[in-house]
């Protein structure tokens, strides 16, 4: 396995990167800072089938082989192949955070060959060259999604274990979003229907995400972001197909799993960090949620 560092500079800004490569399977995180509002090319000639994940910035892109442009904003995904790569970014933000997984057509293939529907007909049109799209509607990304994308840029194991964990992530990413894409697709009667309005809720989940330490309540949130808290409610779970503090308590309990496997701190200062009421209340939500103790991470790591 292959992991590359790279960091570009230009008149623009700078794009900081790294790549995990292994079996044919490229996995890249990328964070470009900019200058300014501009535009760049991308292009390759590599036959993969191609996951993309928006994780912060708005930005629009047109892709030449499907002769499509998308308007995106952060917290969106999709899956994508042709018969090469050609695509015009255009930055509406001056920080963009972006993640990709290539599979090779093949083994992509392979896996989804029993999946379900939307995937067998994705990987039928793939096996006849067409370049395609899985879904129109680009799905979200939702607590689950968020957390095994964190679990692959921040994995910390080496060699033929973190080999393994990353195919093991790359394969949950594949089924997390081919559901995503149904509920995506089944929602006909979208609560936002501006573009102003789903931007201010990918900056909730931001804010929420900044603040898992300290949270604000609804009203804080709601006066921040520019929203009354019926549009943000209802918004929030239209997006993210949870509630606020569904999404909250989930972030918490999944930084607290991440802080009992990579540091020293008791679970009791874990428990007063994240803003519980009592170390015994976070013991039942953290058992609640994963089905077994805090104190079970620390001695079975």
């Amino acid at each position: 396995m292959q992991e590359e560092k790279q960091q570009h500079t230009s008149e623009q800004g700078t794009r900081d990167s790294i790549t995990w490569t292994f079996d044919d399977i490229r996995i890249g995180h990328a964070v470009s800072k900019f200058n300014c509002l501009t535009s760049f090319q991308g292009a390759s000639d590599a036959d993969v089938v191609r996951f993309h994940f928006g994780l912060k910035g708005d930005y629009s892109f047109t892709y030449k082989q499907l002769n499509q442009t998308y308007d995106l904003i952060g917290g969106h995904h999709n899956i994508m192949y042709s018969k090469g790569f050609d695509i015009e970014v255009k930055n509406k933000s001056l920080v963009l955070e972006t993640f990709g997984i290539q599979f090779p057509k093949a083994l992509f293939v392979q896996f989804t060959q029993n999946a379900n529907e939307p995937l067998q007909r994705f990987a039928a049109s793939i096996m006849e060259d067409k370049n395609v799209m899985l879904s129109n509607n680009w799905g979200a990304i939702d607590a689950p999604i968020q957390q095994v994308l964190q679990q692959i840029i921040h994995c910390k194991y080496g060699g033929d274990l973190k080999k393994l964990f990353l195919l093991s992530k790359s394969i949950e990413l594949l089924v997390l979003c081919a559901e995503s894409y149904i509920t995506a697709n089944q929602q006909k009667d979208l609560f936002l229907k501006n573009k102003a309005d789903q931007e201010k809720i990918i900056a909730v989940r931001d804010l929420i995400n900044e603040r898992v330490h300290c949270p604000p309540n609804l009203s804080e949130i709601a006066r921040t972001v520019g929203l009354n808290e019926y549009k943000l409610k209802r918004g929030f779970k239209e997006t993210f197909n949870t509630t606020v503090f569904g999404y909250l308590t989930e972030q918490r309990l999944q930084l607290a799993h991440q802080y009992l496997r990579d540091t020293q701190k008791t679970a009791a200062e874990i428990s007063f960090e994240l803003g519980y009421a009592t170390p015994q209340h976070f013991n039942n939500a953290f058992k609640k949620k994963f089905g077994f103790t805090p104190f079970s991470v620390r001695n079975n790591p």
